[in-house]
């Protein structure tokens, strides 16, 4: 098994609101995790930051996640601590209100893969060098999009495509979707939308393909993403391994 992780500023703004790691349990299971921080004068980055490291730390600590059920039951739990501790971040410093974060995570053990979102950062899997979305996006186009409103060519145009519908520190609770992947994958493939805004999923799956090492091909997406413009953060966290899980 390998894995890489980077988060870049990106060509247009001019800080980083996105966070990322992948980091390992004691038992040697895998935590992987995208945020993409929102609220501007570094709020953002303070949520992304906050959500990030508390996973990270929660995780690495801890012996054997457990089972299935157990996992989604941690996820759940340590979600809504980030969650509040976001919440409470913006009591304490009202000057910050409207911050908040996006996340994308999943756990891999070598008994089952769970992915878990909350906002629009994504999940992916890679299967028979395809690539395939576990996650969906909680903003307004997508909403438009399930019930008819919108179609996927207008929904790429649409003027409020940015705005969330959900996002971690914007109310006391929040409940993040959970899904349970009980396909053998290839790898897996986290990422906020500074990368999917820039390129679609034949692009992504092209680098990823290559002969190349892990590290390679995360260096080479997010030059890619900032060569097509590079309009917001990009954050990505890749994994693979030789054989299926």
């Amino acid at each position: 098994m390998e894995y890489f992780y980077l988060t870049d500023t990106g060509k247009v703004r001019d800080h980083n609101e996105d966070s990322v790691v992948v980091c390992e349990n004691k038992n040697g299971e895998v935590l992987m995790a995208v945020a993409d921080g929102m609220g501007g004068h570094k709020a953002g980055e303070i949520a992304s930051s906050i959500a990030i490291t508390h996973l990270g730390r929660r995780f690495h600590e801890m012996g054997s996640i457990g089972t299935y059920d157990d996992a989604v039951a941690w996820i759940k739990d340590v979600v809504s601590e980030v969650n509040m501790l976001i919440y409470k971040y913006v009591e304490n410093n009202p000057q910050n209100k409207g911050m908040g974060t996006t996340l994308a995570l999943c756990v891999l053990t070598d008994r089952f893969l769970v992915f878990g979102n909350i906002g629009d950062s994504s999940g992916y899997v890679i299967k028979n060098e395809r690539l395939y979305k576990i996650t969906q996006d909680h903003t307004l186009v997508n909403l438009l999009i399930s019930s008819g409103e919108l179609t996927d060519e207008e929904a790429k145009k649409h003027p409020r495509k940015n705005v969330l519908m959900k996002a971690l520190g914007a109310s006391s609770s929040v409940e993040m979707d959970i899904f349970n992947v009980e396909d053998e994958v290839e790898g897996i493939l986290l990422c906020s939308d500074g990368l999917t805004n820039m390129l679609n999923d034949e692009q992504i799956m092209k680098v990823l393909n290559e002969d190349s090492l892990v590290e390679e091909k995360v260096y080479k997406l997010i030059t890619k993403s900032n060569h097509r413009g590079g309009s917001d953060n990009i954050s990505v966290a890749y994994l693979t391994k030789d054989g299926d899980f």
